[in-house]
C-alpha cells in the first residue's frame, strides 16, 4: 500500500470516529434529564431541573466594579417545579442571564436587595432588555422599603421610568411592549422573617440587613423542604443568625480582605479597613458567621476571585470556618437536593441570540408611535426600491402580507 494511502486512510478513520464522538455528546447534552447527575459541566439549555431539585446559578459574584470575568451581584434560582426568580441584578449580569438560555417570560420576578447599583445596575438591561429579548410577561419586583419615601424601591422604579422615557416611548408602536409594565412589591425592610411571596409552594421572606443606609434587606426561599439564603450585602447581623439557620445553601457575601483592597485597589489603610469590616462582611467575619449557622454549604461572593486572592480569602475563612465551602465566580452552578449539593461551572455559548417567547407576539400597534417632528422626517433619505424589494422578499418567505409603509409603492 501506497504511503499516501494508507495516511488517507488513517485520517479518514480518525475522521469517522470524531464524527461518532461529536454525535455521542451532541446526543447527550441535549437530553433533558437522563444524564445531569453524570454531567462534570452544565450546558445551559440542555438540562431540565429535577422535580425534587433546586438549580442555583452565579451570575454576578464580583466586586461593584464588574469586569469581563465577574459580573455585579445576581443569582438566579430555578426550582423544579418551572419557577425561577433572580435576586439582585447588578452591572454586567444581565449577559450572564442571557447565556443561561432560558426564555425571558420565564425571568419575570426580582427580588431586589437594596439599591446600590452593584445590585440593581443592570435593572434596565432586565427591564427595557428583557422586551427586545422577547419577554412578552410584565416584569414583577419585589424590593425594600427605606427610611423615607426617597429611599425606597417605589422611589427608584418611579425615577428610572422617567429617566428612559425617551428610550421606551422610542419603542411603542414598533414591538410587542407587553413586557414593558412593571408589577411592584414594595415591602417593609424592617419586618423580621416577612413572608413577601407565596406561590406554588414556594414560601420567600425578607429580613433586615445592615449595609450603608436603612433599607437593606436579605432574602430566603423554601421550597419542597429545601431552603436558600440569600444575604445580598451586610454586616454580620442577628437577623441572618436567627433566620438563614437551616439553610441548604448560604449564600452571604464574602468580601475582599483589607490588604487585598490595600494592595489591589490601593485603598487606603483606613479606608480598606473600614469598607472590609464595617460596612461589608469580610472572609474571617464570613466564616463565623457561616460556623454559627452551619448550612449544608456556604457560598461566599463578593470579591474579585482571582489565582492570588483566591487563596488569602480561604485561608481567612478558615481560620473561622471548617464547614462546606464554595468560593464563587460566574457562571458556577449549584445543584441541591435533599441528597446532595452539585457544583460544576457553566459552558456557555458566547454568540448566544434571544430564546423564543412562551407565547405568541402581538404585531406593533402603530397608533401607538410617538413619531417624529417635519423636522427630523423631511431629513429622509428613502431608497424605495431597495425597500419595497425587502417587503416583496419576505412577504412571500414568510407566507405575510405586511404592507408597504407610507410613500413605498
Amino acid at each position: 500500500m501506497k504511503k499516501g494511502i494508507f495516511i488517507g486512510i488513517v485520517i479518514g478513520a480518525l475522521m469517522t470516529v470524531s464524527a461518532l464522538a461529536f454525535l455521542a455528546f451532541t446526543s447527550e447534552s441535549t437530553s433533558s434529564v437522563e444524564t445531569p447527575d453524570t454531567r462534570e459541566v452544565f450546558y445551559p439549555g440542555t438540562e431540565e431541573v429535577g422535580p425534587n431539585e433546586i438549580r442555583v446559578v452565579a451570575l454576578g459574584t464580583g466586586m461593584p466594579n464588574a469586569r469581563p470575568k465577574q459580573a455585579a451581584a445576581c443569582w438566579l434560582v430555578e426550582l423544579g417545579n418551572g419557577e425561577k426568580f433572580l435576586f439582585d441584578i447588578g452591572t454586567g449580569s444581565a449577559e450572564r442571564l442571557a447565556a443561561m438560555k432560558i426564555p425571558m417570560d420565564y425571568v419575570d420576578k426580582l427580588f431586589i436587595g437594596h439599591l446600590h447599583s452593584d445590585h440593581v445596575g443592570d435593572f434596565d438591561a432586565l427591564w427595557i432588555g428583557g422586551v427586545i429579548a422577547n419577554r412578552v410577561k410584565p416584569l414583577r419586583v419585589w424590593g425594600p422599603s427605606g427610611n423615607g419615601d426617597e429611599f425606597g424601591t417605589k422611589h427608584f422604579i418611579d425615577n428610572i421610568k422617567e429617566a428612559f422615557h425617551w428610550d421606551i416611548s422610542g419603542r411603542y408602536g414598533n414591538i410587542d411592549m407587553r413586557g414593558a409594565e412593571i408589577i411592584l412589591t414594595e415591602f417593609d425592610y424592617k419586618a423580621e422573617n416577612e413572608v413577601i411571596y407565596n406561590e406554588n409552594g414556594v414560601v420567600i421572606r425578607s429580613f433586615p440587613a445592615i449595609h450603608s443606609l436603612d433599607g437593606s434587606v436579605s432574602f430566603t426561599l423554601e421550597w419542597n423542604g429545601l431552603k436558600v439564603a440569600y444575604s445580598s450585602d451586610t454586616y454580620p447581623n442577628k437577623w441572618w443568625m436567627k433566620y438563614a439557620v437551616d439553610s441548604d445553601l448560604a449564600i452571604h457575601e464574602c468580601f475582599a480582605s483589607p490588604k487585598i483592597m490595600i494592595d489591589k485597589q490601593k485603598f487606603t489603610v483606613g479606608a480598606a479597613l473600614g469598607v472590609t469590616t464595617q460596612i461589608h462582611t469580610s472572609p474571617g467575619q464570613f466564616g463565623k458567621v457561616m460556623s454559627e449557622i452551619k448550612p449544608r454549604m456556604a457560598v461566599g461572593y463578593h470579591f474579585f476571585n482571582d489565582f492570588d486572592t483566591a487563596p488569602l480569602v480561604y485561608e481567612e475563612v478558615r481560620q473561622t470556618y471548617d464547614g462546606p465551602l464554595s468560593l464563587a465566580v460566574d457562571y458556577m452552578v449549584y445543584n441541591v437536593t435533599k441528597e446532595d449539593i452539585k457544583v460544576r461551572m457553566s459552558a456557555i455559548d458566547e454568540d448566544i441570540w434571544p430564546q423564543p417567547a412562551t407565547q405568541a407576539k402581538l404585531p406593533p400597534d402603530a397608533s401607538l408611535q410617538v413619531g417624529f417632528t417635519d423636522f427630523i422626517r423631511g431629513g429622509r433619505v428613502n431608497y424605495n426600491a431597495i425597500v419595497k424589494q425587502y417587503y416583496d422578499n419576505i412577504n412571500k418567505e414568510y407566507g405575510t402580507k405586511i404592507p408597504y409603509p407610507p410613500g413605498v409603492e
